[in-house]
């Protein structure tokens, strides 16, 4: 994580003392710096979920059944308490609330983010999965308007661009956890204390990355 004030370095600390998991002190940056709610999540191993479900159809990669939500403004104290419940699990955000995403091959998505780096245009946190996706996390609503937004820039079909927007009722699986028993998600751009809570409106990004997502399908 980005942050450089004395609270996370207390999280942490305290997290060092009282033998707290890694997954604990991340969420609580995330509850209580990113201002982002978190659902304890599954976990694969050797293609099983441990959801327990036979034929699951995402193992590793939703929330778990009954597993409460822990909301923005949780203490370090209030998340060790829940996740004491769900040992192991990963770390989930809910799309949709804080954020909405937009999704693009990995590949793209790092030439992307070195364009818009470049630019200087606003950008909130940017993940890279195991399987090879790139989530740039943008301000709430702009999953129901990519296709109008992009109409707009002359790109009409999303599909043919490998981009998507993920919104209400998604999950994404957040570092340092693994995903789908694939490895673990990074950050490409870590949240920052001046962008987490307030991300990036998609119009702004959209135009780069329709781009270079264009020229990287046409490449292939």
């Amino acid at each position: 994580m980005d942050f450089t004030i004395g609270g996370i370095r207390e999280i942490r600390s305290g997290a060092r003392r009282r033998g707290r998991s890694p997954e604990c002190t991340a969420v609580a940056e995330f509850t209580g710096l990113c201002g982002w709610d978190v659902v304890p999540g599954a976990r694969a191993a050797a293609g099983a979920c441990s959801c327990g479900r036979s034929g699951c159809r995402a193992p590793g990669a939703h929330p778990l059944d009954f597993a409460p939500v822990v909301p923005a403004g949780a203490t370090l104290a209030e998340v060790t308490e829940v996740w004491a419940g769900f040992p192991g699990a990963a770390v989930m955000l809910p799309v949709g609330r804080s954020f909405d995403v937009i999704e693009v091959a990995a590949p793209a998505g790092r030439r992307a983010l070195v364009r818009l780096e470049r630019m200087g245009l606003p950008l909130g946190p940017v993940a890279a999965t195991p399987d090879g996706r790139a989530h740039f996390l943008v301000a709430p609503g702009a999953a129901a308007d990519l296709p109008r937004l992009l109409y707009r820039m002359g790109w009409d079909d999303p599909a043919a661009l490998d981009l998507h927007g993920l919104g209400p009722g998604t999950h994404i699986t957040a570092p340092p956890s693994d995903r789908g028993g694939l490895g673990p998600v990074r950050w490409l751009r870590p949240p920052a204390l001046d962008s987490a809570a307030r991300p990036p409106a998609a119009r702004l990004l959209l135009g780069t990355l329709a781009y270079v997502a264009h020229r990287s399908r046409t490449r292939t």
